[in-house]
């Protein structure tokens, strides 16, 4: 009689975790994730500079910016990365802040599985605390008035001070103000403010970072088609076209026989009058400037430059939309339609200048401008880049206050805030989930935390002195001067956020906390029988790169 065999259920390569081992992964792992990002909070920043694979740099301190360049290997760090990108994409600021909250929850939630705590007690008391913050925060908003310049600039630099390009702060807060002032757009009661599409960043390397500005208007990286055409327009009539100005080949293949040479002549003399036709349409609405965003045909320039219209063609489809709203023009589609009503005037300027080594079109100094051209100019492309990054972040920030006029103060005096109203709360809980609550309240210290540490202040003597303050009446705006590491009033520093990021912040860390517990067995798929060597463990490696 043989002993039993061993029963196998899954397949032989496949490798399977489960219970307590996959939780102190899941943890490791969103703490390395945490730790990579933890430097690049804060006025006193750090940068981390990144080589992707195709060998180019990037440097930055933008949370999402950096871990989107790393590959991780764990699937829990890889959510991670995931949530920074929705902050971006959602609110645009506060994606470091987010990687270091949640890895931070995470974090004090190890205490208690480690003494043999459910994972669903802990997350029930998780998403209590959540909903906490969430009316803590709305209590402690205050309302802004957007239309106060100095208030909006001021919220706008405490987004940009953490940022590389705070030595032009001053000149970045007002490009971005001025950028989504422009594009924001109200019809009947709807608000829409479309940096996106309409607010395009141009990057030209060369020159100062002070030569940045926002243009009343449009820029392309085109130049004109025939050089005999005009390159200086004052009060320009603009046609925008989707269409070419050239001979239409048929969509099937067609055969002709020609018997006589006349024939021949003919069919030429066809596609020239088709051209002239064209050209024709176009001139009966007295243009100066013709935009197409397809090709114009050697025949149909020499036309249109007899009647003294410049044309420049192959322009971006987003570019042409840019330019539409710009300067009041309508997109057309066919020349045999366009009527008065479709030619822009908005536009008081069009030249065409030669900055560098290239030649750009601008259509400038418009009346009412929906949409806006922001010239960075800068000494490299790595600096470039990381300028715009920052002004996209600056961007949004704006915009999230002119959505949702409400602020919070920065420097980690909401987080206190909140922690300490909560840990108030839970002395009046009773049972086991009042200690995750109150842990919860402890790992919203992280970000002040973190503020002192990076700017090199003692961090325990701050905190606790922090902590004293906020227990007063009154002091809830009190928080970390990120550049000294000192208390201070944010109220008098100036430092605000918008409700939204702050919101966003929250609620993301603490689902994904909340996610991440969740987790108590990762099945991985088919590993190559030669695989096991080779394989890493995935947590020291996400901390090298």
């Amino acid at each position: 009689m043989m002993g039993p065999r061993p029963v196998l259920v899954l397949s032989q390569n496949m490798k399977r975790e489960s219970g307590r081992k996959v939780q102190a992964g899941n943890i490791t792992a969103a703490k390395t994730i945490a730790d990579i990002i933890r430097t690049c909070l804060g006025p006193r920043a750090m940068m981390k500079m990144l080589l992707d694979p195709m060998g180019g740099i990037v440097m930055t301190n933008d949370g999402n910016a950096i871990l989107r360049e790393i590959q991780v290997q764990h699937p829990a760090a890889k959510s991670m990365i995931e949530i920074s990108r929705t902050q971006d994409e959602e609110v645009g600021d506060g994606t470091t802040s987010v990687i270091i909250l949640a890895g931070e929850m995470l974090s004090v939630a190890e205490h208690f599985l480690e003494q043999q705590m459910h994972p669903t007690v802990i997350i029930g008391a998780y998403r209590k605390a959540l909903d906490d913050m969430i009316s803590i925060l709305k209590k402690i908003g205050t309302p802004v008035d957007v239309n106060n310049k100095e208030m909006m600039l001021k919220i706008i630099k405490s987004a940009i001070n953490t940022k590389a390009i705070n030595r032009w702060s001053d000149l970045a807060c007002s490009i971005a103000l001025d950028a989504v002032k422009t594009v924001e757009f109200e019809e009947n009661g709807r608000r829409e403010i479309d940096i996106k599409k309409y607010a395009k960043v141009e990057k030209i390397p060369g020159g100062f970072s002070e030569d940045s500005c926002v243009l009343r208007g449009i820029m392309v990286n085109k130049d004109v088609t025939h050089p005999r055409m005009r390159r200086l327009i004052k009060n320009p009539r603009i046609v925008l076209l989707d269409c070419s100005l050239e001979y239409k080949k048929g969509e099937s293949q067609t055969d002709i026989e020609i018997t006589r040479e006349e024939d021949f002549a003919r069919i030429l003399q066809m596609e020239e009058e088709y051209i002239q036709q064209i050209c024709e349409d176009l001139m009966r609405v007295k243009p100066d400037l013709v935009i197409t965003e397809k090709g114009i045909s050697d025949l149909a320039q020499h036309y249109l430059m007899k009647a003294n219209i410049t044309a420049i063609r192959r322009v971006r489809k987003t570019d042409n939309n840019r330019i539409a709203r710009a300067c009041g023009a309508r997109i057309v589609s066919r020349t045999d339609e366009l009527r008065e009503e479709d030619v822009g005037t908005g536009a008081r300027l069009f030249e065409v200048k030669k900055i560098g080594d290239e030649y750009f079109a601008f259509i400038t100094d418009c009346k009412d401008p929906k949409a806006c051209t922001i010239i960075l100019r800068g000494a490299s492309k790595e600096i470039l880049a990381e300028v715009e990054r920052n002004l996209q972040d600056a961007m949004q920030v704006c915009r999230n206050v002119l959505m949702d006029p409400q602020l919070v103060p920065g420097g980690g005096a909401t987080e206190m805030a909140v922690s300490h109203a909560l840990t108030e709360k839970s002395k009046g809980m009773t049972g086991v989930d009042q200690w995750p609550y109150r842990a919860v309240a402890q790992a919203l210290e992280v970000i002040p935390r973190t503020l002192i540490q990076n700017c090199g202040a003692s961090t325990i003597r701050v905190l606790t002195s922090l902590r004293a303050k906020h227990t007063q009446e009154g002091s809830q705006t009190w928080g970390v001067n990120g550049e000294t590491g000192a208390l201070v009033d944010m109220k008098d520093l100036g430092i605000w956020e918008p409700l939204a990021v702050k919101l966003q912040t929250y609620k993301t860390a603490v689902e994904t906390a909340v996610l991440l517990l969740r987790i108590d067995d990762i099945v991985s798929g088919h590993k190559k029988k030669g695989d096991d060597q080779s394989k890493q463990p995935p947590a020291p490696e996400a901390a090298q790169e």
